[in-house]
């Protein structure tokens, strides 16, 4: 489990408590800590990716990708690839409709995304042999070895978020390029090779979210927030005056220092206090700075916020958002096996109720970004860790539906990319990819393509060799460009 290596905060890259050197190692040490303890979030490295993809003379796009993150895994023939010819047994309990887009059928629960079908493109024939969840590293990292249950270096491999913070970086100084929801560590990809400054910036812990239990139900009041909270006694203009005072030292200390650490620190130290103190990142994560109308259009469940704020984030300059959409911290809210006396139900009990507020909060934000004219530079994806089995009953349940790692069907929009059609398909019986199969490599290459990141960039082992591409055997699907 990954839970624990990434409990502590990515300012650890700062060494607050290494020595730096002879005269004012102590004090300067003590405001290090400090400051690591009230950012705690990856600021100053993330913030610096940008600095080094400008350096690389490539240039910035406003270009972002949202992950939709359907923890658990949900089931293709329940939603995007359904068997309405087949037995009850293996075609389930929904029923399909037809979509704006002539030959397209998607689930009955899926009616608005249906009526914005020229919008979507649907992929049927994902092979995702593999993927698990917690972690879960395959889809999220576009690499089959990214297993950690099978391969104990498994959450080693970087996230595509990462990645794209390393070699694209955030697209407006000041903000984070890689930001998460999360409902738990083991849900999501992090930096991994690339170091933890690579890390996801915690987005749960900059806004002020609703707050469900683990089975999604609402408790009242609020969550979150608490790093723009100043811990007791401390106020923005200590801060301030802690800010001057490392300036002073780092001037003392620049005569001892041989390198460019010092410069380094006061620059994105500089941008991590802007985003600490109110800048353009404060804003984006603030909910009460959106139009009243707008916040009701999307509502007030914690996805449909989430999605929000995803939509409020790529307009003010993150490059990736994922949103973790589970309630529960264990294998996730689309995990629907239906086992009696389980949390998550199963097709019918399960994923039938959760079906209409994705299908509301995805809508909702397509169309959002459309009509500000994001949606062409925003890639909008929704996809889990894999489909399930093809037929109905499983660990004593008839309503419910195993771990698929064979197919599964994901849904694509925006990014400037050709839509209102599917690619690839599965056998009859969604058991087997019938044609066009689609790697992880495949869709991170195709996400790489969009952000402008090279798929022949490498990455680094623990040997610190250049071992890995980031894309694994991966080529930008050709029906999308």
């Amino acid at each position: 489990m990954a839970t624990n290596s990434h409990s502590t905060h990515a300012f650890s890259h700062w060494n607050p408590l290494t020595s730096d050197g002879v005269v004012v190692r102590s004090r300067r040490n003590i405001l290090k800590a400090g400051l690591a303890g009230v950012a705690g979030l990856s600021l100053p490295a993330l913030l610096q990716a940008k600095e080094q993809a400008t350096a690389l003379g490539k240039p910035l796009s406003r270009k972002s990708v949202i992950l939709l993150w359907m923890t658990g895994g949900p089931s293709h023939i329940d939603t995007w690839d359904m068997k309405p010819e087949r037995p009850y047994i293996n075609r389930g309990p929904f029923s399909p409709i037809e979509t704006a887009v002539p030959g397209i059928q998607i689930c009955e629960h899926l009616p608005k995304q249906a009526a914005m079908m020229e919008d979507f493109t649907i992929i049927r024939s994902v092979d995702c042999r593999k993927s698990s969840h917690q972690p879960n590293q395959v889809m999220q990292t576009g690499h089959r070895e990214a297993a950690p249950r099978s391969n104990p270096k498994g959450d080693r491999y970087p996230a595509i978020g990462s990645i794209v913070a390393k070699h694209h970086g955030a697209n407006v100084a000041g903000m984070p390029p890689y930001v998460v929801f999360q409902k738990h560590p083991t849900h999501v990809a992090w930096g991994g090779w690339l170091g933890r400054e690579f890390d996801p910036f915690d987005g749960n812990k900059a806004a002020i979210l609703p707050r469900l239990d683990l089975l999604g139900k609402p408790v009242g009041g609020t969550s979150g927030a608490q790093l723009f909270g100043m811990p007791t006694g401390l106020t923005h203009e200590r801060l301030f005056k802690r800010r001057e005072l490392m300036k002073d030292l780092d001037e003392m200390q620049r005569g001892l220092d041989q390198g460019d650490a010092m410069n380094a620190l006061d620059a994105y130290g500089q941008q991590a206090y802007q985003m600490l103190l109110g800048g353009d990142a404060r804003k984006a994560f603030d909910l009460s700075r959106e139009d009243p109308a707008v916040r009701a259009r999307y509502g007030d469940h914690l996805w449909c916020q989430q999605a929000l704020l995803a939509r409020r984030l790529v307009e003010s300059g993150v490059s990736f958002v994922t949103i973790d959409m589970s309630y529960h911290t264990a294998s996730g809210t689309w995990d629907n096996h239906g086992i009696p006396g389980g949390v998550y139900g199963g097709i019918t009990t399960g994923l039938g109720k959760i079906l209409p507020t994705f299908d509301h909060l995805h809508t909702t934000l397509v169309a959002d970004l459309k009509e500000r004219g994001l949606l062409d530079e925003t890639l909008v994806i929704a996809m889990g860790e894999f489909g399930r089995t093809p037929n109905m009953g499983t660990q004593k349940s008839t309503d419910g539906r195993n771990h698929w790692p064979i197919v599964m069907s994901m849904s694509l929009a925006g990014g400037g990319l050709r839509h209102g059609q599917v690619i690839g398909a599965s056998t009859n019986d969604g058991g087997e990819i019938k044609d066009r199969p689609v790697k992880p490599g495949d869709l991170a290459a195709t996400i790489y393509r969009h952000m402008g990141v090279p798929v022949e960039v490498m990455f680094e082992d623990d040997r610190n060799r250049p071992t890995f591409a980031v894309a694994e055997n991966g080529q930008p699907l050709a029906e999308l460009f």
